[in-house]
């Protein structure tokens, strides 16, 4: 991911809520997230090794930066107990953002920009 393209939301999922809050609070100490939302459980259907499974996860949505978006990943999948975990970048539009919101996600991340500057 670009170091410029301002605010990612990373989605992962993981196997219960205890892993997703532990993992997202050593993120979030870390300064790799600014905040971490963990979800409630899902039932996800996927094919693996040939064949179609189905499991009950806990998704968690990691609010960081592009400049930090690789390490945020790199650290979650150094501490995800699947082999092949789900792990999406999404970048987040400026535009229809609360740019106050957006300013202080680059502020705990260590990446100071004026409040209300919404890039």
């Amino acid at each position: 991911m670009s170091s410029s393209s301002g605010t990612v939301v990373l989605y992962t999922t993981w196997p219960d809520a205890e892993t997703a809050e532990r993992v997202g609070a050593e993120a979030v100490a870390e300064r790799l997230s600014a905040c971490v939302n963990v979800l409630a459980p899902i039932r996800s259907i996927y094919r693996w090794e040939g064949a179609v499974d189905r499991t009950v996860e806990t998704p968690a949505l990691f609010k960081t930066t592009g400049e930090a978006c690789d390490r945020l990943r790199d650290f979650l999948l150094s501490r995800h107990p699947y082999e092949t975990p789900a792990m999406l970048a999404l970048p987040v539009l400026p535009d229809g953002s609360n740019p106050d919101f957006l300013a202080w996600i680059s502020a705990e991340i260590g990446q100071t920009r004026p409040v209300g500057s919404g890039s």
